[in-house]
């Protein structure tokens, strides 16, 4: 693969002969595309956040008050001028971005995860697979290249130990513990149609499918309807972990070498107390703002866990990505690599693995091409310089 700005070339060389993209370019548009396309209850699940919807709503409005400063004269926009590669907890990335670990993409496509982990692959990129997936650890550890794991830490030590040793196992390069969703917050749009997909035996195949759990069921899940019903409920009673503390880190070591990035950062403080308790990175989140309504902008956070932590551990940031401005914008501010949510996801709904594949395409040639026409031949070249308050 060339350059990923070439993606520009080929929708110009395409129209010369008359066809236009028939997907949209910009993330807006997929959403509005998946809005008509997909089913009420699938779309509200991925497009929905917190109570009033503020949160997600500020982490797009933070990157108003930040604009680039473009340099000129610095030969980086030519062919080869550019590489946009890094190496992220040991990771080595295309460019510096993952997909973030978005569950239950059964409600999007079949194989939804498989699919993810295929087309980054192919991209030379990263992809975090959710613990709340449609596939297992091994379907996906199969198909992908670079991949981690992130889990959501469940009520029982022995599961949570079986779910990370199986991404072990299966390729996993890292291990992202996600702190911010103990429980699950108030969302008005799932509500609305009283539907959470988990009650209805979705996106917990990596719990059906794991010894541990299975050994706590009364029959094997597949047995009947009473005994599926009988593992949701299992499910239920398991899922979050209000106990869990900074120092249980210590055991999730114990468990394994890879790195580990603890994700649903804000607070310098927390990010302190993570690193102190051996996290190898942290990535600053807000769950894309479908915990806690009117929390602070991710990108408003980063800068201070940055200065608190950066020094340690790779900082890295998720929660309002949609252009490739903004992923120069959050590097600048001292981010390592990038976490990209629902764009792609509308693109896995719309199209499969071609909409996958053309929604991270579109954000990697922005990206590619901001970094070209702003001076920098590399994120390496990004810094805090590259950066003005806007007024």
């Amino acid at each position: 693969m060339g350059s990923f700005v070439d993606f520009q070339n080929e929708i110009y060389l395409a129209g010369l002969g008359g066809a236009v993209p028939e997907l949209p370019l910009t993330a807006a548009g997929l959403e509005e595309r998946a809005r008509e396309l997909l089913g009420s209850e699938a779309f509200a699940y991925v497009a929905g956040s917190a109570s009033a919807e503020r949160t997600a709503a500020v982490n797009r409005s933070a990157f108003d008050r930040y604009r680039i400063m473009p340099r000129m004269l610095r030969g980086t926009s030519g062919p080869g001028a550019r590489d946009l590669s890094v190496e992220v907890l040991g990771t080595r990335l295309a460019a510096p971005v993952l997909t973030a670990p978005i569950g239950v993409l059964e409600l999007l496509h079949e194989g939804g995860e498989v699919i993810v982990a295929e087309v980054t692959k192919e991209l030379g990129i990263g992809t975090v697979l959710s613990t709340l997936a449609s596939s297992t650890i091994e379907d996906v550890g199969a198909a992908a290249g670079s991949w981690w794991y992130q889990l959501y830490w469940p009520a029982d030590n022995e599961l949570a130990r079986s779910f990370v040793e199986r991404a072990v196992r299966a390729g996993a390069s890292a291990i992202v513990v996600t702190v911010d969703t103990p429980s699950l917050g108030w969302r008005p749009r799932d509500l609305e149609f009283a539907h959470l997909p988990f009650l209805h035996g979705k996106g917990i195949t990596n719990y059906l499918s794991d010894p541990v759990f299975r050994a706590k069921l009364p029959a094997p899940p597949e047995e009947s309807a009473d005994a599926m019903r009988a593992a949701i409920l299992t499910w239920s009673d398991l899922f979050g972990n209000h106990a869990l503390r900074p120092a249980d880190l210590a055991r999730l070591r114990e468990w394994t070498d890879l790195p580990i990035a603890v994700k649903g950062i804000l607070h310098p403080d927390d990010a302190r107390q993570v690193v102190d308790a051996g996290a190898d990175a942290v990535v600053v989140s807000n769950h894309g703002g479908r915990q806690v309504d009117g929390a602070i902008a991710a990108l408003d956070a980063l800068p201070a866990v940055v200065a608190t932590v950066g020094d340690r551990a790779d900082v890295l940031f998720d929660s309002g990505i949609r252009t490739g401005s903004d992923m120069v914008t959050a590097l600048a501010l001292g981010a390592k690599a990038v976490l990209y949510g629902r764009p792609w996801a509308y693109g896995l709904g719309i199209g499969g693995r071609a909409g996958v594949r053309h929604a991270l395409r579109v954000l990697l040639a922005d990206f590619d091409s901001v970094m070209g026409l702003s001076g920098c031949a590399s994120p390496a070249a990004l810094g805090r310089a590259l950066i003005a308050t806007a007024r």
